[in-house]
Formats: C-alpha cells, structure tokens, sequence
C-alpha cells in the first residue's frame, strides 16, 4: 500500500475519532433546547450521555470479541455507516425514545470502532511509526473536544439541535466512503499489530488498572473545572469558554508531542504523561486561587491527559496478551470506568467539601496512578535478567528490540 494512500486513510480513521467523541459529547452543550424540543426535563437529556457511556463500558468486550473473525475494512465501514444512519434517525426522532435508541446504537458502534480502529491504523505503516500513528488518531478526538463541540454547540443553538447532529451525520457519510474505498481488506488476524508486539499479562492489567485510576483522576478535576474557575478562581463566567478552548490546544499539542516518545520508549511516555498530569493537578489544588496559574495549570493538565491517552494505545500494541483489538476493548472500557467513576466521585464531593476537593481528589487518584507504573518500572530494573521476556522472533519494532529497552516497551489500544 503506497505511503500516500495509507496517509489518506489514517486521516480518515482519526476523522472518525473526531466524529465519535463530537457525537457523544453534543448532548451536554445542547442540554436545554433538547429538553425543550421533546419537553423533556434536562436531567432526561443528562442521561442520554450516561447511557451512551454505559454501553461504551459494559459492551466493549463482548461486542469485539462477537465480531473478532470480520475483515477490518468490512468492520470499519459497516460501523461508520451505522454511525451515520444512527444519528439521521437522531435527527428526525421525534420522541425521547426514539432518541434514547439511536444514542445506544451510536454507542455501540462506538464501542466497536475504538476497539478496531488503533490496529487497524497501525497496520498502515511499519512497526516503528507506531507510536506516532496512534497519536495522530487520538488526536482527532481531541480537535474534537477542542473545535468540533463548541462548532456543534454553535450550530444548535442558531440552527436547532437537530442541524448539529445531521452535521455529524454529513460529515460522517464522507469518512466512511474513505475508510470503505481505501482501507485494505485484510484478516483480523493478519498483520505485526493483530498481537502484542512482547505480550504480558501481568503488565497488560497494571496498564488497565492505571487507565482507571489516571482517567478517574484527570475526569474529577475536569467535569467541574468551570465552575472551579468562577468559584475558587474568582474568574468571569464568559472566560470559561476561552480556558477551554485553550485546554483544547494544550491536549492537541500533547497527543501530537508524545508520539515519537511512545515510538522510543513507551514505558517512559506512560510514566512522564502520568506524572505531569499529578503535578499539574497538585499544581492547581495548590495554586488555583491565583487566575495565571489555574489558566496554566489546566491547560497542562489536558496536555497531560491527552498524551496519556495516546501512550496507552501504543502500550496495548506492545503488551496485549492476546489478539490486540480485545486488548484495547478492555482498555476502552476502563477509561469509560475512570469517566464514570471520576465524575462520580467528584459530584459526591463537591456539596460536602467544595470545588476544590475535586481538583485534590484528581491529585490523588493521579498519584496512586504513578505510583504503580513507578512500583512496576523499579521491578522491573532490579529483577533478574532470565526473568526478562523473551523477544519475540521477527520482530521489526525498534521500540521492542533496541538493546536495553525490553523492559521499558509497553503496549496500549484504542
């Protein structure tokens, strides 16, 4: 496959990134002409988002391991053109049932597609490069959050609700005839990224507890983030909007940045992601009074968060026990544990102890986060050396076979 045809669809699989996270992330700035639209209370509206990210975590798995024998071309394109006649259905619903309905089929597809889409991208380009594509679809989710929810929300508030999610519709109908015409038609258990690269249990679950814990930590500070902004920070409302948008870029920035790290040393861009995301929350606990530092220091914390993100998906290629793609369904499903739960725990606290507990509870949980992948790198090191994992035969990913490094090549998915 020629290096431009493959560059084409890599955009084409990071478009659907982008469209994934826009499609679940509209309900909550579009909140209250939904609820009015459907005379719905804005609480219903609330909980097409939790159910959207229920299905993402409970059916991950056994939808990936349902589908597990489908060439990847055929996967792809039938989720991506269930994406888009989920959301036209969304867009003409003219109940809250039906609306709930077409957010779950959505769901579902989403499942799916995050599960498949980080190999399938990987097997565009050679072993190496790996690191670097993960980055580059990651990072649509991220431009997603930065500039394709606030476009949406934009739209629906002067166009109706509805415009917005046939925008998402129109847009996705153009990616999947990218992804069905030019992604190759290959086997699911075919190609260097259909397994881990040097598989391991016992890693492989550390990452996903990590995934939980760094998720949960970053999702406590984030949810409540504006108000921490107007409340402890003492700053107008209508800057709120900017500091997020800042955050945006930070976390594109980010996910762009990590890439080659990931490519060299993916032990080390899991430990430095997840480092700079505790500081930057220690950091704003500490200094959040000050509006500077809190503009700064959230904006570092969603750099953070973003690299972290796209380490973990270079990870799975590395550890995964298995087959790559039931790797990174399990991973999907514990960063939507760590959404949940972050969130959750951060709305407990906040009536109790206050915006600020929130951004101190994303410190902790961040901390404990680094303190296991720091446990497991000192194991590592001081282990002795016919404890090492073999290298796999063949290998071509210099990341797995430079001299010294087996012990620091990590694996992650989608």
């Amino acid at each position: 496959m020629g290096r431009g045809r493959a560059t084409v669809v890599l955009i084409g699989l990071s478009g659907g990134t982008f469209l994934y996270t826009t499609a679940e992330a509209l309900p909550i700035g579009l909140l209250l002409p939904m609820a009015a639209d459907l005379t719905v209370s804005p609480a219903d509206v609330g909980m097409l988002v939790t159910a959207y990210g229920a299905v993402v975590m409970v059916a991950s798995v056994p939808l990936t391991a349902l589908v597990r024998r489908v060439p990847r071309r055929r996967l792809l394109s039938a989720l991506l053109a269930g994406f888009v006649v989920s959301n036209a259905v969304t867009v003409f619903a003219s109940t809250f049932a039906w609306l709930l309905a077409a957010r779950v089929a959505t769901a579902a597809t989403h499942a799916l597609f995050w599960a498949v889409v980080v190999p399938a991208a990987a097997e565009l380009f050679r072993p190496g490069l790996r690191g670097r594509v993960v980055a580059v679809v990651f990072a649509g989710g991220n431009v997603a959050l930065a500039l394709g929810v606030p476009a949406g929300i934009w739209l629906g508030e002067r166009a109706g609700w509805r415009a917005a999610f046939l925008a998402v519709a129109g847009f996705g109908a153009i990616v999947f005839v990218v992804v069905a015409s030019l992604l190759p038609s290959t086997r699911p258990d075919q190609g260097h990224a259909t397994r881990g690269a040097t598989p391991d249990a016992r890693r492989f679950w550390l990452l996903v507890t990590v995934a939980v814990l760094a998720t949960a930590g970053a999702i406590a500070a984030y949810t409540y983030v504006a108000l921490f902004v107007t409340e402890y920070s003492a700053m107008p409302a209508a800057s709120v909007g900017a500091i997020l948008l800042a955050r945006g870029v930070a976390s594109v920035l980010g996910i762009l940045a990590v890439g080659v790290l990931v490519d060299r040393s993916p032990w080390l861009a899991l430990i430095a992601t997840v480092a700079l995301q505790s500081l930057a929350l220690v950091g704003l606990s500490a200094l959040g009074h000050l509006p500077g530092a809190a503009v700064g220091l959230i904006a570092l914390a969603g750099l953070a968060f973003a690299a972290f993100t796209a380490a973990l998906g270079g990870l799975v290629l590395q550890v995964a026990p298995g087959r790559s793609d039931l790797a990174a369904a399990t991973v999907s499903a514990a960063v939507n544990v760590g959404i949940t739960g972050g969130a959750f725990v951060g709305g407990l606290a906040l009536p109790r102890h206050g915006v600020h507990s929130t951004v101190l509870i994303g410190a902790v949980l961040s901390a404990v986060a680094l303190l296991l992948v720091l446990s497991e790198r000192l194991t590592r090191r001081t282990a002795p050396a016919r404890q090492a994992p073999p290298e796999p035969t063949g290998s071509a990913d210099p990341a797995a076979a430079a001299p010294g490094e087996r012990d620091v090549s990590f694996g992650r998915a989608g």
